[in-house]
């Protein structure tokens, strides 16, 4: 009966559950200075700091004889073999999560296992599978982790479209030079201005554990040069305006769908520009749309004023895409947009 499958689940996850997640054999245990500072932007220079294999998604059914329910865990590496766990009934942000209250643990490396203690429970994670059992060692089940993909992954432009980036070339903006091997790093705007459109790009984020907050491969992508959708190791945290999918200082996504760092990621943004009379004076709001990863987190969002650091202030000129350099090394592809009439 599924209300007694809540208690079960609760009793080995909810109550301070304590997570043992061992390092695969083949890894070297992890020192402070493994990841201090590392800004990885491919697999193989993530893959040097042992954390990184750890760190990701998992899925399974959690349960006992009256029943099972869905789970999802995301496990967060915060560099220096620290870690930081989210739980989620249901299923992960954006696939079945149900809403209630996340479970939410941190921990560390410790005689070549990282553990996350608490008074109740176990659950153990070796070669991608989470065993998570009650403290007197009956089984309540198994998580397995997985990569997600977003089903925008891909998306070809239409007939029409304004290809912007397609790995050919950097001939659409401004800075060229950041063209390499067939992707586009941050610090770009487009030499072509645009008013309304409908905008796909794919993005890469690189791995930062020992980043905090506003310093975990930070960029943003801006609608015009005036309205900024963030971009942002957000993996895991709570969802707000100033991390990934959300609107800078107007609107926080409808859920946190940020992939972990290294996994390519989408954006598919609708957006009207705002309206001006013919003194200038603005009669209507801009609005946005936003699917992360093919989920919808922003409807018809207006937008009262430009964002934090916009580099073009409103007006009833078009204005470019441009993407910002905080610093932090991240990837582009398959940038296209279709302009509306």
């Amino acid at each position: 009966m599924r209300s007694s499958v809540r208690p079960a689940v609760l009793l080995g996850l909810s109550l301070c559950a304590s997570v043992a997640l061992f390092v695969a054999s083949r890894l070297p245990m992890a020192t402070a200075a493994d990841s201090k500072g590392i800004a990885a932007i491919t697999i193989e220079e993530a893959k040097k700091d042992p954390d990184f294999a750890i760190q990701g998604e998992y899925v399974g059914e959690l349960g006992d004889q009256d029943g099972k329910e869905k789970w999802g865990l995301q496990i967060i590496a915060l560099g220096d073999a620290k870690f930081h766990a989210v739980a989620f009934r249901g299923g992960l942000p954006g696939e079945g999560w149900d809403k209630s209250d996340k479970v939410e643990v941190d921990g560390s490396t410790a005689d070549g296992a990282v553990t996350l203690k608490g008074d109740k429970g176990t659950a153990v994670v070796k070669d991608g599978v989470a065993k998570i059992s009650h403290p007197e060692g009956k089984p309540l089940g198994e998580l397995k982790k997985v990569d997600r993909k977003s089903p925008m992954m891909g998306k070809k432009p239409p007939e029409g479209a304004v290809v912007l980036f397609d790995g050919k070339n950097g001939d659409a903006f401004t800075d060229p030079k950041k063209f390499v091997d067939g992707l586009m790093s941050q610090g770009i705007t487009t030499t072509q201005k645009f008013q309304s459109f409908s905008l796909h790009l794919e993005f890469l984020l690189s791995y930062m554990p020992a980043g905090r907050g506003q310093g975990r491969a930070n960029s943003g992508c801006y609608m015009q040069g005036r309205y900024e959708v963030q971009i942002l190791d957000s993996f895991g945290l709570s969802g707000e305006h100033n991390e990934c999918g959300g609107i800078y200082t107007i609107a926080k996504p409808t859920v946190n769908m940020c992939l972990p760092p290294l996994a390519w990621q989408t954006y598919d943004v609708d957006y009207t520009a705002a309206k001006f009379d013919g003194d200038k004076k603005k009669t209507t709001n801009a609005k946005l749309t936003v699917r992360h990863n093919g989920v919808l987190i922003h409807e018809n969002v207006e937008l009262p004023k430009g964002t934090t650091a916009a580099p073009v202030q409103e007006g009833p000129e078009p204005g470019p895409i441009y993407i910002q350099d905080h610093g932090n090394p991240i990837r582009f592809r398959n940038i296209w947009l279709v302009e509306k009439k």
